[in-house]
């Protein structure tokens, strides 16, 4: 298979089994409210193809039976597959009739698959030798429609060089499917739908199939509308399959046309009264093709313009890409639904669509361009508090204690097995002690609303959210009098291969860095929050959360007093950290090559990585890329301690030579933060943040959905990292570094209120743009100097290169 980019098609050339499923996640098709992925329609689930449907929200609840335990499990459904078109030779043509065409098979002379970035629209183009000299070529073109987000479509051209040829093509929904599209997963019970109808519309065009998830409930409805010019459709029901049949006489000059029109609504859709019902009347509804094209097209203009990016080069066109999968997975129609940020995407079932940080890594981006995203996404999060809070007391704990894994009521979804494909085991997972989501939370209410100046959700839904995380942190942290601090124990931070001290009965750490440092952050902006609240609404929180001036003190003191711990002049990522082994990384290296999941290696050897100095991915180092140097350094000061560039610049480099980088953001992160202390070797980790999907650095993992997070991260690397962009106090806050690699970029950004604000950089020179509206200037706070640029008005303003 032979990979092409340019700069706004991803193309593939012929087939190769191996690499089939990384193709279908990334020419996955989506729109927000749901996404189907890039697999062929002619060929059913098995181990090289695997069609997905996944809706927004849409999960399940099954139980199933794993190492002498009886285990839960929430997930994103696969829905009824609405791809289906395949296409044979009549019976008693030629050699081979009967057998349905496929790209497996090898009659297949050639295949081109390409992407519109653009527009939105995967082709395909297939060419098939048919006998007799005769050779049939198949075009397509898919789209999951933006502008109308319950809609999508799939576009078949039929011609034949040489002879006729009778053609059956067979379209179908199929409502047969289950969740297997994880390896690691196939142990667990996968059948999520149930009660699966057929039937046949009030026109005889059009077949519908309608279920239900089996504990959710949620009811699903889907129709089709399938045309093959005046060819008529012989209909059948058959086994939770709806099936049209149709038969084409192809002759040399001529083109068939088979156009599949399709309508997906659930009992989740507001303004409908049943999803069946309103599938078929609205795919009744729909016009041909071509018209769906055109809106579909104009949408996705409308989407470019106010995502407007543009990098030169080849990172360039892979940041274009990263941007499509951002767009269609949290699209504008997102702000209408009660989703969080799936970390996969809707591209496939990996982590099983559930909701982790890695909203700390998307909602930054969206905040500069579409905030009224953001704000739908945070609004999940505040739909779920009660439960957040529920969790807090179940652990004895006041406040808020947001799950690390959340799917569709906030309940913790954190796995308790996983298992370790090396070694065949299943193991226990403390992956929930992460309660650093929690901060995740806060700080990207915090970003929303300093970017967007929305001050009703800050002093609302904000406010609460913030005060009852808060109000967790000042509980978990117990006094420790020989330190004279604060402590926070028994947590696990962002290098999840460190669960537990060697040789420990109870799971947890003490006093992770990152997590004390967010913490105290969280407590001063809540008290901020507290100070700067209009009366009558502090005191009506303040009244009906409960807290009292002790409480309030109490989270002065805490935000001071938390500890943060050091060895040999570095960061320690936890407590007793630099008194673990050193791990023999050159070894591991040399045995095993790619050691990025160092923890299966180690646990497949009867060790574990709890023993060494060795993380999974950037830990201490998620503070240089939350904060700017001088806050990071305020923040340090307030809590009593001294962070100096040298200090930071040597735990740097501590971490850099420890991490194996076992998760996609780890690259994105250290890129970040090695640009910003102007390092050299920034790039390399650029480089592997962009890579991540394309060249499937994870081994494998791509294909069972992309990383959502990376992906955004990558664009905000542009938007944030480089430029040093922080919008607080009113103002954008300008310091960029110099990245060789990246010397020129430019974008549009949304800034209170002003659409369109265009930044561009080169060397030596930044210019800022400010369309002509009625609204105030925008103040520009660079180092040592500050202008406000008029609406209407440009600047140009030198750097030091």
């Amino acid at each position: 298979m032979k990979e092409r980019i340019d700069d706004w098609t991803w193309e593939y050339d012929g087939f190769d089994p191996a690499d089939e499923r990384l193709r279908e996640s990334l020419c996955t098709l989506g729109n927000g409210y749901f996404a189907t992925r890039g697999a062929a329609p002619e060929c059913p689930a098995d181990d090289v193809h695997y069609p997905g449907t996944y809706a927004a929200g849409c999960y399940n609840r099954l139980t199933s039976h794993i190492a002498d335990r009886q285990v839960e499990n929430e997930d994103v459904v696969n829905l009824p597959d609405w791809l289906p078109l395949r296409y044979r030779l009549k019976e008693g043509q030629e050699e081979g009739e009967g057998q349905w065409l496929t790209p497996d098979r090898g009659a297949l002379v050639a295949l081109r698959q390409s992407l519109d970035l653009r527009s939105g629209i995967l082709e395909r183009d297939l060419r098939y030798e048919v006998g007799h000299g005769r050779v049939l070529r198949v075009r397509q073109l898919r789209l999951v429609h933006m502008a109308d987000p319950h809609l999508a479509a799939l576009h078949t051209r039929f011609s034949v060089e040489g002879p006729p040829v009778v053609l059956e093509v067979e379209a179908a929904l199929d409502g047969t499917v289950t969740n297997a599209g994880v390896p690691r997963y196939r142990q667990l019970n996968s059948t999520h739908l149930t009660h699966v109808h057929t039937g046949t519309g009030d026109a005889a065009d059009t077949v519908w199939l309608r279920c239900r998830t089996t504990t959710s409930d949620v009811r699903v409805g889907l129709a089709a509308r399938t045309t093959a010019g005046s060819a008529p459709a012989v209909t059948r029901h058959d086994g939770g399959r709806a099936v049209q049949l149709f038969e084409i006489t192809l002759e040399a000059g001529r083109t068939a046309t088979v156009d599949k029109t399709v309508a997906l609504h659930t009992s989740r859709d507001p303004a409908i009264s049943d999803p069946l019902r309103a599938a078929v009347d609205r795919v009744a509804g729909a016009p041909g093709f071509d018209e769906l094209l055109d809106s579909h097209i104009t949408a996705w203009d409308q989407l470019w313009r106010r995502a407007e990016l543009d990098v030169p080069g080849e990172a360039g066109r892979i940041l274009r890409l990263h941007h499509f999968h951002v767009l269609q997975t949290l699209s504008p129609h997102t702000a209408d639904l009660d989703v969080g940020v799936p970390a996969r995407g809707l591209h496939g079932e990996a982590y099983r669509g559930h909701v982790f940080w890695d909203e700390l890594f998307v909602l930054p981006y969206l905040n500069l361009h579409f905030p009224e995203v953001s704000r739908a996404l945070l609004t999940y999060r505040h739909r779920r508090l009660e439960r957040a809070c529920a969790a807090a007391r179940d652990v004895g704990r006041a406040g808020a204690m947001y799950p690390w894994q959340s799917g569709s009521d906030g309940r913790e979804e954190t796995q308790e097995l996983h298992l370790n494909p090396r070694s065949g085991r299943w193991l226990q997972d403390h992956s929930r002690l992460q309660r650093h989501v929690g901060s995740a939370v806060a700080y990207n209410v915090w970003r929303y609303c300093e970017a967007s100046g929305d001050a009703e959700f800050l002093h609302t839904k904000g406010a609460e959210m913030l005060l009852q995380i808060a109000r967790f942190w000042a509980d978990s942290a117990t006094y420790d009098e020989s330190l004279g601090r604060h402590r926070i124990r028994g947590v696990v931070g962002p290098d999840e291969y460190h669960d537990a001290y060697p040789g420990a009965v109870a799971p947890g750490l003490d006093d992770n860095a990152y997590t004390n440092v967010t913490a105290a952050w969280v407590l001063a902006r809540a008290l901020d929050v507290l100070r700067t609240l209009p009366e009558p609404r502090r005191r009506e929180l303040v009244e009906r959360i409960g807290l009292d001036g002790g409480e309030v003190e109490a989270w002065e003191d805490v935000s001071h007093t938390l500890h943060v711990p050091f060895h040999d002049g570095v960061i320690s990522q936890f407590e007793g950290y630099g008194d673990l082994a050193e791990l023999d990384w050159d070894g591991y290296r040399a045995r095993y090559g790619d050691i990025r999941r160092l923890d299966r290696i180690l646990e497949a050897e009867n060790d574990t990585v709890n023993r060494y100095q060795a993380s999974k991915q950037a830990d201490a180092l998620m503070l240089g890329y939350l904060f700017s140097p001088a806050e990071l350094g305020g923040l340090f000061a307030r809590l009593g301690y001294s962070l100096d560039a040298d200090t930071w610049q040597r735990t740097v480099d501590h971490y850099l030579r420890r991490t194996s980088h076992g998760s996609t953001l780890s690259g994105l992160v250290h890129g970040w933060v090695l640009a910003r202390v102007r390092r050299a070797g920034a790039w390399k980790f650029v480089r592997e943040a962009l890579e991540g999907d394309i060249a499937d650095l994870q081994g494998g993992t791509t294909g069972e959905g992309i990383h959502l997070g990376a992906m955004a991260g990558t664009l905000d690397l542009v938007q944030r990292g480089l430029t040093g962009l922080e919008t607080r106090g009113g103002a954008l806050w300008l310091d960029p570094v110099p990245l060789p690699e990246l010397s020129e970029y430019g974008f549009a950004l949304r800034y209170r209120g002003h659409w369109g604000v265009r930044l561009r950089m080169r060397p030596g020179m930044l210019h800022i743009g400010v369309p002509s509206s009625d609204r105030s200037p925008i103040g520009i706070e660079l180092p040592g100097r500050a202008v406000s640029v008029e609406p209407g008005e440009s600047c140009d303003l030198t750097l030091p290169e």
